[in-house]
């Protein structure tokens, strides 16, 4: 389908892209790659009078690595995150993650602003930003403010983020240790069934402290704080791994869709949480 008539707007400066988001009021969005936005308009699912593209505001681009503390920019795509080295040594489930979403066109425009941003369950870099703790920047009429992402997240396409705001980056601490980000879904460019993002420190033969996300098995990203839990201080053994997975499920409330029924699903967030936990701790 072909989407309704509307107004295209290319702000050159975060305040101007703000203030026409003030101006303009309930009727515009702004748009970053249009992976999520221009198909629901398409669809008639959303109807907006004004877009504001955000493709030319050069702030909002850039990957740096200051220290330990990594910060990218809302408008950098899924490929710069794939091909920036400094990302690759600070933080390479970064790459890991992003190598596994859609298929390389997508990850051309795709940015991981947009990724984060429109709270859509199914998208991967929500899920992985809470297992890695991160920091959301969002400027709007009011000035700047920062919202963890284990806070951003509310329901379904239901956010922290309140219409006249624009995220403009992301922050983390590089993370130490192992790392994996496991995936299953049904064909290339399709959303996951089951996500995991997990990270682990190692201290001798047990582990130290431990993060666990999971993705599209609720309205929301999943960060299982007791899975962690389960993890930290153990020698990762069968039964702790068995025990965090058992509390990462507890957490999780799927839905039946086109992937499968409810059960399939709970099933296969234990065997991908398994793998990427086996993984990290291989890692570490």
């Amino acid at each position: 389908m072909i989407p309704g008539a509307f107004e295209y707007h290319r702000p050159e400066s975060v305040d101007a892209a703000v203030k026409l988001l003030a101006e303009l009021g309930e009727d515009s969005r702004v748009i970053a790659g249009g992976h999520s936005l221009i198909p629901m308009m398409k669809l008639r699912m959303a109807d907006m009078s004004h877009l504001i593209d955000l493709q030319k505001i050069g702030d909002l681009k850039g990957i740096r690595v200051d220290g330990g503390t990594v910060t990218i920019g809302a408008m950098t795509t899924q490929h710069e995150l794939i091909e920036n080295a400094a990302l690759q040594d600070a933080a390479p489930i970064m790459r890991e993650a992003a190598l596994q979403i859609a298929d390389p066109q997508v990850r051309y425009v795709g940015t991981i602003g947009g990724n984060v941003a429109n709270g859509d369950p199914g998208n991967d870099m929500p899920g992985l930003m809470q297992c890695l703790d991160a920091t959301f920047t969002l400027v709007g009429p009011d000035g700047e403010r920062q919202v963890a992402a284990r806070d951003f997240y509310e329901a379904a396409y239901f956010t922290a983020r309140t219409d006249e705001e624009i995220l403009t980056a992301i922050s983390f601490t590089a993370p130490k240790g192992g790392y994996a980000y496991e995936k299953q879904k049904r064909k290339i460019g399709d959303y996951a069934t089951a996500a995991a993002a997990v990270l682990l420190s190692k201290d001798g033969d047990r582990c130290s402290a431990a993060s666990i996300a999971m993705t599209n098995l609720s309205d929301t990203p999943v960060y299982s704080a007791d899975a962690g839990a389960a993890l930290t201080g153990s020698p990762l053994d069968d039964q702790a791994i068995k025990t965090a997975v058992a509390a990462a499920l507890n957490d999780i409330e799927p839905a039946e869709d086109n992937r499968g029924p409810v059960a399939f699903k709970i099933h296969v967030a234990g065997v991908i949480l398994r793998r990427a936990i086996e993984r990290a701790w291989s890692r570490a």
